[in-house]
């Protein structure tokens, strides 16, 4: 490898007379691999992002491109606001009102059951939702706009080398069986979402930051990164729930899945620091929560005494059930919420979210070669009229997906976007037929060396909104050859079949953070269970770009590394994002102060009173 070479293409890079993807390819023919060239052009480039010696840096934004690390010498601080600070702040952005009564319950009800009551293994919302209220992490997000505010850690900061991350534990936490919490919990929890056999979805996000961590002391942990990373925080203490070790310590990490303090069936290994105790989960029926009286933050105490998370398979009885005061809250489906706007009874709030409706064809040739064209995969979004999905199976709630970058996030431009699928069956035609996909014998399916174009597409059961597009999807696949057998199956085998790899093609929502990283989906090495890229797709020069788009702190600069990343996703149709969807909920309007948002949807909770009935 001629050092002479790649001086010469970093000279170009800088002048502009080569751009990052062109710099990326010249480097890799001359041997450097995708990785170290995205590594190199980022730091090429951050030679003119970083901010001036002696500039001050403050603040903990979600994507904290501003906050991550400074040049060398530089003060840093990224020090979030206090306790004290940040409940004001919520108090007044959303004028909570003081509640008149406590006790009672308050019922959640959804159509889907959790797969797990173990936060750091769990890969669904659901389980997310309802674990985030017994165990916790380090670090929390702010509802006003996603940015960091404390968790178990009062307080952190980044020492000069914009490497050394420094997190002072709350001293007055305690698990719900009276054990103190101390680093030590932090270091296992740590321990075991990096083990190699661990079955934690986030272990190649952590990993492909985190250099290495250790406890200071009792209270005091410390993280150092391998680099200056924008999202460091978020891909690191942000992504760890934090589990009791004297709890979990001699339980093989690739056994938490089956352990009852997992499924529930052992209450006494549910042990949380949060500020519900676990009760029951009762599975396809309901998981109840209590009130923890001591919980260690103290304003966060529950008014409510109970919480529960109710199943109700169908979206007709859900509502049913909301409307006659069965549950107090429930995500509403698109197709529900007509019947609910005029009812004087019920509080319907929409908003914006990170969310996309996609589907996941599996690219791995030993179990299927239909999706391995990108032609194929490209063909498939043509045939769409996301547009008509959006607005008659989405009610208006939803946008035709132009890119990989959902509303929220900071990456979300769609008029950067260079290939938009819109609707067109003459395109979708020619590039099967481009791809060799021919009916030869007139039956209506498209075959290729014998091997008819027709799979299996598996979707959750008992979502009503699936249950309209399916039959869509399948339709309009028709019309150009494509054979597609929707599947009804439950969340969990859902979750197993893709994570497995035993599945041609899946429908999912999923959630992204909105910080525009998507590695942990489409990297070549986040293959579930250590990320959730359910296609194994890979893609080396997107990879590169996403590598780069870590190390660049210049919050402008990053958005268009991350833009020019979601384009070579978008241009391979990597996935099949359908529509950015809205989230809607419901909630009696005898609950005072509950305000979901596009940040969080559970996070007032703790301000949440009922009216005495």
């Amino acid at each position: 490898m001629d050092r002479t070479q790649i001086d010469a293409l970093i000279a170009k890079f800088q002048s502009g007379e080569l751009s990052r993807r062109g710099f990326i390819r010249q480097a890799t023919a001359l041997g450097i691999s995708a990785g170290a060239a995205g590594m190199l052009v980022g730091t090429t480039a951050a030679q003119d992002a970083s901010p001036a010696p002696g500039t001050p840096i403050s603040g903990v934004p979600a994507s904290p491109a501003a906050g991550v690390g400074a040049a060398p010498g530089e003060v840093v601080s990224i020090a979030p606001p206090s306790r004290e600070d940040v409940l004001a702040s919520i108090r007044e952005e959303f004028e909570l009102t003081e509640p008149e009564v406590t006790g009672g319950q308050v019922i959640y009800g959804n159509t889907t059951d959790i797969a797990t009551m173990n936060l750091l293994i769990s890969s669904d919302v659901y389980s997310g939702q309802v674990g985030a209220q017994v165990f916790e992490y380090l670090v929390n997000s702010s509802p006003i706009d996603g940015a960091f505010i404390p968790g178990l850690a009062d307080t952190w900061d980044v020492a000069e080398d914009g490497l050394t991350y420094t997190f002072e534990l709350n001293q007055n936490v305690t698990w719900h069986d009276g054990t103190p919490f101390t680093a030590a919990d932090v270091i296992f929890s740590f321990d075991i979402t990096l083990a190699e056999d661990t079955l934690s979805p986030r272990r190649g996000s952590v990993l492909e930051m985190l250099e290495s961590y250790e406890a200071i002391d009792d209270h005091t942990v410390q993280l150092v990164s391998l680099d200056r990373f924008a999202t460091f925080l978020e891909n690191t203490v942000g992504l760890v729930a934090i589990m009791p070790m004297h709890i979990w310590q001699d339980v093989p990490a690739a056994d938490w899945g089956s352990d009852p303090g997992s499924t529930g069936q052992d209450p006494s290994r549910v042990v949380g620091t949060g500020p519900m105790t676990f009760v029951e989960w009762v599975p396809e029926t309901n998981v109840r929560l209590a009130k923890n009286p001591d919980y260690w933050n103290t304003p966060y105490v529950r008014n409510s005494d109970e919480f529960i998370y109710r199943v109700i398979p169908e979206a007709s009885a859900l509502t049913q059930a909301l409307l006659t005061g069965e549950v107090d809250i429930a995500e509403v489906s698109f197709s529900e919420a007509p019947t609910l706007t005029d009812n004087q009874e019920i509080s319907l709030t929409n908003f914006d979210t990170t969310g996309v409706n996609w589907y996941a064809a599996n690219q791995d040739p030993a179990r299927t070669e239909l999706f391995v064209d990108p032609r194929v995969r490209q063909a498939l979004m043509y045939a769409l009229d996301r547009n008509l999905l959006a607005e008659q199976v989405y009610n208006g709630y939803a946008i035709q997906a132009d890119g990989t970058q959902p509303v929220l996030s900071v990456a979300y431009q769609p008029e950067e976007i260079n290939t938009v699928y819109d609707f067109n069956v003459d395109m979708a035609n020619q590039l099967m037929e481009e791809a060799g996909w021919v009916d030869e014998d007139g039956d209506g399916v498209r075959e290729m060396n014998g091997v008819p174009f027709s799979f299996e597409c598996l979707f959750s059961e008992g979502v009503a909104t699936y249950e309209q597009q399916l039959p869509y999807m399948q339709q309009a696949w028709a019309e150009i050859g494509v054979e597609m057998l929707p599947t009804a199956v439950p969340f969990t085998s859902l979750l197993d079949a893709t994570d497995t790899g035993g599945f041609e093609m899946a429908v999912f929502g999923f959630s992204w953070s909105i910080n525009g990283g998507q590695r942990v989906m489409f990297g070549c090495d986040f293959l579930p269970p250590q990320g959730f890229n359910s296609m194994r797709y890979c893609n080396e020069e997107y990879d590169a770009l996403a590598a780069e788009a870590e190390r660049t702190l210049d919050p402008e600069a990053r958005v268009d590394i991350l833009t020019e990343a979601s384009n070579i996703l978008n241009d391979d149709a990597a996935a099949g994002y359908i529509v950015f969807r809205q989230t809607i909920w419901g909630n009696r309007n005898t609950l005072h102060n509950f305000i979901p948002n596009g940040y969080s949807t559970l996070w007032s909770l703790p301000f949440v009173w009922t009216e005495v009935q």
